[in-house]
């Protein structure tokens, strides 16, 4: 629903938000930018901005949205015209009401009609602030709603009346003579196409050619509105209106005498002096021309349009396919020249981010089926070499043989052979070169195609900080401090998945620099710098990553007020901190709750914003280096990969299956000795660089089956998260490919220690781990005393073992079943509730479950359903124990999936362990 309570389009609410995000931005960087430049072309930039975000409320009946961008126009209207700047003030309100407009981004698209009422009262206040104390805020102009020009009061409404156009004399503009020439020259050529198109449609009415029409009309209302004659922007606006309504209600009649006669009038232009050529079109009859455009369409048309003229521009304006030079032209001043007929437009199209995920996947496979063709051409090679031996040795044999002397017949025969031999050879190595030559150009047309792919995944840097100059602004306000952002590399291109990742820890970054980073004003001007502080922010590619770096030019990192607060919250002794370097020093900054401030405040002191930053470059498989010297500023540097799509791995085997682990996030390989490992307990670990590193099998995370026969030397990969450090065994290290990035298919569900999936060169699927995940599954099962010795004789294969869950919230029946099943021979694991259980049940294997109903978070009724509804624990058994005997009880449990329903007082006889041996046997 709109706001004035009518139903809404949604595809014209989708081109409403397309006009606010090009609009919104425009619109926010040109206010920021008037407060070190009052430009008249910045003015005309934010008052076009505005302008379009009116036009296209108005047309959807965002009544609310339409009010505030008009009392927008308005003021950037005067203040081109007087040239007198914006009050900071005023700025600050402005900025206020742009980030209403920005607001209804975040929203559904369904939802910004709501949000808008949502914001009546804010949008009524700022109305009123805009209008508060200032004369000049209503202008004259001419009426687009009035049919025949009629004047109108401006300051009737604010947000429904359109203003009213009133003479002006040729002293009013000042207009440069070169601008004039450029216009008299778009003009006539304009007229002159429009001559003939209009031609052209009489002889042959097509609604189609309406179009081209349209858009010579609207090159020629973009020249007479550059250069100030607002006579012909207003004819122009009254022939779209008409042209809009010819094209919408499909009129087959109208009167072409009329429109050349209007044509001809406007194309007059006085070849002396500026002034003349003003004079000129101030001497227009406005009112006449308006009123002859309005006859153009015949009286006993079927339709007579009376919309008004701002509505219909801005559907037709929505109605045309969206284009870059649509998108860019709001951004900035427009120019006679992008407004030529002749120029070429690239035409944007809509797709969804899981379309174009499947497609680059798809690519990817393409691109790995290709290289697959190389081992074939080894084959063939291999095939043409054995050919050859066996050419020579054929000769071989002849030559003996001949010696001893043979019949003609077999020489005969030696010599056919030969030439069936010859014939085989050279087709093959034909075939050889023929095949290498389409290997090699199918494998470059998959890279190209590879690389469009990625492509489209692909955004210049600046759209992902496009809000970083406003950060700046309020944040140095708010903290009374001057400070100015300076971005290099806006143009560098960044996969979307990390753009969009990278926003919130650049701006924990830019207010840190602002924060933490910049001196007050007083602490500059006595340190010999400039008052206003600088923050560059650069990012470009070097040696196939991607390097962002945020430079400040403040007081820099003092290492000592470092290690004093690192003491003083108790994450190092004070000896170990005095004896730290300045980069394990900087890595203190990254902890979580670290903070160097002792107050908290709205900016800093919390302790958060650098976990941030790490947590986010650490997920992506990137890096971050600090850098600083005191007195002079800090250099945060974070070193990430160019896309996601693409990662470097260790590939390694487990099981005889291979899996693919990031090489970004493996700390270290090793190849160990049986004796090297050393135990402790049920534990065992090793000793690298002084720091003892648990050790846990692959094949247990992965629920593998484990070799029974211990080995001489063990390949172990030492992984890590922020807080733990293991190492894992493999069976083999394999090799270090560039494997494109294939999600899961979501209705797999999360797959535990497993991020992705892959495809080798050969064709062969893998899946590639996830290391975080990882780390905390070899995390739990070390704490949980559950581990199984990689460097042992036993046995460990947990398969011939029967597990038991036991799910119960009460501390006594847990111990009681446990007890009771493990004195017969049972592996027994507990869980407290349902939440529990079904972490439990993820973990490791279990061969049957054993639960209560009545317990916290996740009741016993519901955990078996989930259990039953889930492809890999169905199969699992269920049996419910419960002090309820009710019928109605047990049909509950039965109905939910359980495979058995038993009541606690099966503790005192056999009744439980004999169901237990029911349903998985005895151990």
């Amino acid at each position: 629903m709109g706001s004035s309570g009518n139903i809404v389009d949604l595809s014209l609410l989708e081109l409403f938000a397309v006009e606010l995000e090009s609009n919104t931005r425009t619109i926010e960087q040109g206010l920021i930018g008037l407060e070190s430049n009052n430009s008249t072309h910045i003015y005309e930039s934010l008052m076009r901005a505005a302008h379009s975000i009116k036009g296209a409320a108005r047309i959807i009946g965002l009544d609310k949205a339409v009010g505030l961008a008009h009392e927008m126009e308005n003021i950037f209207e005067i203040s081109r015209k007087s040239g007198e700047q914006v009050h900071e003030d005023k700025i600050q309100v402005l900025l206020d009401c742009n980030d209403i407009f920005a607001s209804l981004l975040k929203c559904d698209i369904e939802n910004i009609p709501g949000a808008l009422d949502d914001s009546e009262e804010k949008i009524l206040n700022l109305i009123k602030l805009l209008k508060h104390n200032d004369k000049n805020l209503h202008l004259s102009t001419h009426s687009k709603n009035g049919k025949n020009g009629t004047h109108k009061n401006k300051n009737a409404t604010a947000s429904n009346k359109e203003p009213v156009f009133v003479k002006r004399s040729s002293h009013d503009t000042v207009i440069e003579p070169y601008m004039l020439d450029l216009f008299r020259s778009e003009l006539t050529k304009g007229c002159n196409k429009l001559l003939s198109l209009i031609k052209k449609l009489q002889e042959d009415f097509n609604l189609n050619s309406i179009v081209e029409i349209n858009n010579t009309v609207i090159s020629i209302k973009s020249s007479a509105k550059i250069t100030g004659i607002e006579e012909i922007s207003v004819i122009a606006d009254k022939l779209l209106e008409m042209f809009n309504t010819v094209r919408d209600n499909k009129v087959s009649k109208i009167n072409i005498e009329i429109l050349e006669n209007i044509i001809s009038k406007i194309s007059q232009i006085p070849e002396s002096g500026k002034s003349s050529i003003i004079e000129h079109y101030i001497s227009l009859d406005l009112d006449n021309i308006l009123n002859e455009i309005d006859n153009v369409i015949p009286d006993d048309s079927a339709f007579k349009s009376e919309d008004s003229l701002e509505s219909k521009q801005t559907v037709q304006a929505l109605s045309k396919p969206i284009s870059k030079e649509n998108l860019t032209a709001k951004q900035e001043p427009a120019s006679i020249e992008n407004t030529a007929q002749d120029k070429k437009e690239e035409r944007f199209v809509r797709v969804l981010s899981d379309n174009l995920n499947r497609l680059l996947g798809l690519t990817g496979e393409i691109l790995v089926q290709t290289k697959s063709l190389k081992p074939f051409s080894k084959e063939m090679q291999k095939i043409k070499l054995s050919i050859l031996e066996l050419n020579s040795f054929k000769e071989q044999i002849y030559q003996e043989l001949f010696k001893e002397g043979i019949s003609d017949d077999i020489n005969l025969k030696f010599h056919e052979s030969s030439k069936q031999l010859d014939f085989i050879l050279s087709t093959i190595i034909r075939f050889i070169e023929n095949f290498e030559s389409f290997s090699r150009r199918l494998e470059m047309t998959s890279d190209r195609l590879y690389n469009e792919a990625v492509e489209t995944r692909m955004k210049p840097f600046s759209e992902g900080i496009i809000g970083f100059p406003r950060l700046v602004r309020d944040v140095s306000k708010q903290l009374g401090k001057k400070a100015e952002i300076e971005v290099k590399g806006a143009n560098t291109r960044v996969d979307r998945d990390i753009l969009e990742k990278l926003e919130a820890p650049l701006n924990h970054l830019v207010r840190n620099a602002i924060d933490h980073g910049l001196e007050t004003l007083e602490e500059r001007i006595a340190a010999g710098k400039p008052e206003t502080g600088k923050i560059i922010l650069e990012a470009r590619h070097s040696s196939g990553m991607l390097l962002i770096s945020i430079k400040d030019d403040g007081k820099g990192i003092n290492l000592e007020e470092l290690r004093k607060s690192i003491a003083e919250k108790g994450f190092s002794s004070k000896e170990m901190a005095s004896a730290l370097s300045p980069s394990e020093l900087y890595d203190f900054l990254f902890l979580p709750g670290f903070s160097t401030r002792h107050q908290v405040t709205e900016i800093s002191g919390r302790g958060v914003g650098l976990d941030v930053v790490f947590s986010m470059v650490n997920d992506v498989g990137g890096i971050i280096k600090v850098e600083s010297e005191y007195g002079k500023g800090t250099n945060f540097q974070l070193q990430l990969p160019l896309t996601l799509s693409v990662i470097r791995t260790m590939l390694v085997e487990v099981g005889k299956e291979p899996y693919a682990i990031p090489l970004s996030r493996i700390d270290k390989v090793l190849s160990l000795n049986r004796q090297d490992i050393k135990s402790a307990e049920s534990l065992q670990y090793l000793e690298l660089n002084g720091e003892n590193i648990g050790i846990v099998d692959a094949k247990q995370i992965f629920g593998l089956s484990r070799e029974s026969k211990p080995r001489n030397s063990y390949n172990i990969v030492v992984l890590s998260d922020r807080l733990n450090r293991y190492g894992l065994t493999v069976d083999r290290l394999i090799a270090q490919p560039d494997l494109v990035v294939m999600p899961l298919d979501k209705k797999l569900g999360r797959i535990p220690n497993i991020s992705s999936g892959a495809i080798l060169e050969d064709g062969t699927p893998i899946l590639i781990i996830d290391v975080d995940d990882t780390v905390r599954s070899i995390d739990r099962i070390t704490k949980s005393g559950e581990i199984d010795k990689v460097a042992s004789g036993e046995d460990n294969d947990k398969r011939k073992i029967l597990h038991i869950l036991v799910v119960d919230d009460s501390l006594t029946v847990r111990e009681v079943e446990r007890k009771l099943l493990e004195n017969k021979g049972y592996k027994v694991t507990a869980a407290i509730d349902g939440i529990d259980g079904w972490n439990t049940l993820h973990r490791d294997k279990f061969d049957l479950i054993i639960s209560d109903i009545d317990m916290p978070r996740m009741n016993g009724i519901e955990l078996v359903k989930r259990i039953k509804s889930d492809i890999k624990f169905r199969e699992i058994p269920v049996m419910i124990v419960s002090y309820k005997d009710r019928e109605d009880d047990r049909k509950k449990g039965l109905e939910a999936g359980a495979n058995y329903y038993l009541t606690k007082s099966s503790f005192h006889d056999d009744t439980l362990l004999e169901a237990v041996n029911d349903l998985i046997g005895k151990p």
